[in-house]
């Protein structure tokens, strides 16, 4: 019941989407439309939010090392089997081998499962430098082809996901994000916050259900990139028990990574990866991508409460 009550609003957008996009409520225009703005307003304000919030502890550097090492290493893998998982898709398909959605998927079931923790929070640090800092440069030096050093630099510096890490990470730092929610101000920042930042989860999967249209033409390469992606996670949960034992032999912590790299790829991903899409069958690859892995993510949760819990 705990998986339902966590996964049937996921599930509720992304039908309501696809319903929209078949029944014509909401225009391709119009879709793209809350696309600028989620993706390149809101979802950068929401970025900054967790620099400046972000608590990182000298203990859990080796694990974030870990995780982020095995994300880049997982990109490389999907660069180098593209031959297999897809041609058409390869300019983009590595980067959903990478990342996690934590926030919304699998902190959630983590904790009907646990109660109280915040182990999951830990790998998704990774995720978020990888993410919001180190994509969008890549990705916009693969974009600007043609154009000078300078003019790169400035399409890096100005790329909201980039400006959104830089600031808060400087506020986080500097003890400023503190300050100004001890201040008079700190009320009106976090209410401002919270109004920002509350539909983008929701808008996101209407977006990617609005997008999903699942055809014989992209089932095989999917059901390719999926294996993949499970396969290397359950060798990258395998290395937790070799290089955190003491960790993972507290049950409570061991379920995290399990859950956790068994989860669909990070929602904030697509904004990040769509330029390198080269038309609309392209994100319609993407969504399906993650919708489906949520299959399998329901498939390992339902394991862990009937036989480790």
């Amino acid at each position: 019941m705990a998986a339902l009550t966590t996964l049937f609003p996921v599930f509720f957008m992304l039908a309501l989407g696809f319903i929209s996009r078949k029944r014509g409520w909401v225009t391709l225009e119009q879709k793209n439309g809350a696309n600028v703005i989620v993706f390149q307003i809101l979802f950068p304000i929401l970025i900054f939010n967790l620099m400046c919030s972000a608590q990182i502890e000298v203990s859990h550097i080796k694990m974030i090392v870990y995780v982020f090492i095995m994300f880049i290493l997982a990109w490389f893998i999907g660069k180098y089997v593209t031959s297999w998982t897809g041609k058409k898709y390869a300019d983009f398909s590595p980067y959903l081998l990478t990342t996690i959605e934590g926030g919304n998927v699998a902190l959630p079931l983590y904790l009907s499962i646990v109660g109280t923790s915040s182990n999951t929070v830990i790998f998704d640090i990774a995720g978020t430098v990888l993410c919001f800092i180190v994509y969008p440069i890549v990705i916009a030096k693969k974009t600007a082809s043609g154009t000078s050093t300078k003019e790169l630099m400035q399409n890096i510096f100005t790329n909201s996901f980039v400006l959104a890490v830089i600031f808060g990470l400087f506020l986080n730092l500097s003890g400023l994000y503190q300050m100004i929610l001890q201040s008079s101000f700190g009320e009106m920042y976090t209410n401002t916050i919270s109004q920002a930042t509350a539909p983008i989860v929701s808008m996101i999967l209407f977006i990617l259900g609005y997008d999903l249209n699942i055809d014989k033409s992209i089932l095989r390469p999917l059901l390719k990139l999926m294996s993949i992606k499970i396969v290397f996670y359950a060798l990258v949960i395998v290395g937790f028990f070799i290089l955190f034992p003491v960790q993972m032999s507290d049950k409570v912590f061991m379920i995290a990574p399990i859950i956790y790299f068994m989860s669909p790829t990070g929602f904030g991903l697509i904004p990040v990866i769509s330029p390198l899409y080269k038309d609309e069958d392209d994100a319609t690859f993407a969504s399906a991508f993650l919708s489906m892995f949520m299959i399998v993510t329901l498939i390992v949760y339902t394991i862990l409460v009937v036989f480790v819990v």
